[in-house]
């Protein structure tokens, strides 16, 4: 039996248990049963209390925190007297942390990719507010990837004004892999650089000896399903040190003093984890990091691979009678430097797009869990329907009231796409169901104009 059957079996056997076919592990993975046995094992035979503390039950939570910050370091392979791991409850707080502490000002300039994520894009208001300058980097119709040349292009030298480069490792829209090297060419023109890691570690090694960016946001329930509530900002000690927070709180000092008026910030990681950490749940990422090695990233990405191009390969295959294509994929069409993460819409014999609410309906009826919309990406969604910026700028001005009013203005078929993501957990059988179910429901066929719920957010 392939070793990922066995797993399947072991730890996921719930799936099959209920008939389910899950296929959004960009969206979240699933939670291994040893992982929840051995959370609920520790709580239950040990006692663990606020980590701030010197007593016993304290001292307990404490060792496993600082035990779950080494094997985060282990995992990345980095070394700890260069990274610091900050624990954080989300990606989305690891990156707010920089952008709140990052010393923009006039003159300083952040380059994003329209790709970023809007946990990433949120950076930009800080940016915005101290005046600093903000730059998108394009992506190029087709295979949805950002041309070097613009990205070099983008990046003018820095020799006193502070620089910040962010980028996806992996897009959570697509699937493309954006490349390591980048952070080597911004860094070596001035910049530091945030990457986001947060698609791209559940199923691809990140060797942090090798590739050196200063801040990686993470969350952790994306690379093993559990525990959820916790994430990571891995940071180059040296990088922390260039943050300026705007404020302290529980945990963060070293000292303080409310008449006086002053505080002192703690000298080292402590000082960006605000209040108490979910020491409960911190000991599951030692845990799951120490899972996932020993079944070995590489192991993982192969398998991972293989499903991805079984789908893409299932997708582009599927033909109405009329020869015509039944799918729109999004982005590259193979599996060269690119992870598991497929969009794509629907379409109609006569070659329309199947709004992305029906697809989400009737695979919901048949047990089948994928993604639909815009997965909080708008910039990958603009480039992937060719929306340039006159267009957004004049449905701006209509005052949309609803998210259908606004995509009507800008003369979308559809809201979004459709998202299906492999993992750990993914098997031959779970591709094979939904391109069978995509082949049963839509091929020679054009679903009814009967009304759907209204789109509530992007």
């Amino acid at each position: 039996m392939d070793v990922f059957d066995e797993v399947r079996k072991r730890e996921f056997a719930r799936l099959d248990d209920t008939g389910q076919t899950y296929l959004d592990f960009t969206g979240a993975g699933l939670a291994p049963r040893l992982l929840i046995d051995g959370h609920h094992d520790r709580n239950l035979h040990g006692v663990f209390g606020n980590p701030h503390s010197e007593n016993p039950s304290s001292r307990a939570s404490t060792d496993l925190v600082e035990h779950a910050r080494a094997a985060v370091l282990r995992f990345f392979n980095a070394d700890p007297d260069e990274y610091a791991v900050i624990f954080t409850p989300n990606a989305t707080g690891a990156c707010r942390l920089v952008g709140e502490a990052y010393p923009f000002r006039l003159g300083a300039r952040l380059v994003m990719l329209l790709d970023d994520h809007n946990s990433v894009n949120g950076i930009r208001e800080f940016a915005k507010a101290r005046g600093a300058h903000v730059r998108y980097v394009p992506l190029r119709p087709g295979d949805l990837r950002a041309d070097g040349a613009t990205v070099r292009s983008a990046l003018p030298r820095r020799r006193r004004s502070p620089g910040l480069f962010v980028y996806p490792a992996q897009s959570n829209f697509t699937g493309v892999q954006h490349p390591l090297e980048w952070v080597t060419l911004a860094q070596g023109r001035g910049y530091d650089v945030l990457l986001d890691a947060a698609a791209f570690v559940p199923a691809n090694p990140l060797d942090l000896s090798a590739v050196k960016p200063d801040y990686v946001p993470v969350s952790w329930y994306k690379v093993f399903g559990y525990p959820t509530g916790v994430g990571c900002l891995v940071a180059r000690r040296a990088a922390l040190a260039r943050l300026r927070r705007p404020w302290f709180a529980g945990g963060t000092i070293q000292a303080v003093s409310a008449l006086g008026g002053w505080h002192v910030m703690s000298g080292d990681e402590s000082a960006f984890e605000d209040g108490t950490l979910n020491f409960l749940s911190i000991p599951d990422v030692a845990e799951g990091v120490e899972w996932i090695g020993e079944l070995g990233m590489d192991r993982v990405h192969a398998h991972v691979a293989r499903l991805t191009a079984r789908l893409l390969n299932g997708l582009a295959a599927l033909r109405h009678a009329s020869g015509r294509p039944m799918i729109q994929i999004y982005g590259p069409g193979d599996v060269r430097r690119r992870g598991g993460t497929v969009a794509f819409n629907v379409l109609n014999p006569d070659g329309r797009i199947v709004d992305e609410r029906v697809v989400a309906r009737d695979t919901a009826a048949h047990g089948i869990s994928i993604r639909t919309g815009c997965f909080c990406n708008p910039g990958a969604g603009e480039a992937a329907f060719g929306i340039d910026l006159p267009l957004l700028r004049a449905a701006a001005r209509t005052r949309a009231r609803t998210l259908d009013e606004y995509l009507d203005h800008l003369g979308l078929p559809s809201g979004g796409a459709v998202r299906a993501s492999l993992g750990v957990a993914s098997n031959t059988a779970d591709v094979d169901r939904l391109l069978a179910f995509l082949a049963e429901t839509y091929r020679n066929h054009s679903p009814g104009k009967e009304p759907l719920d209204p789109r509530e957010r992007c």
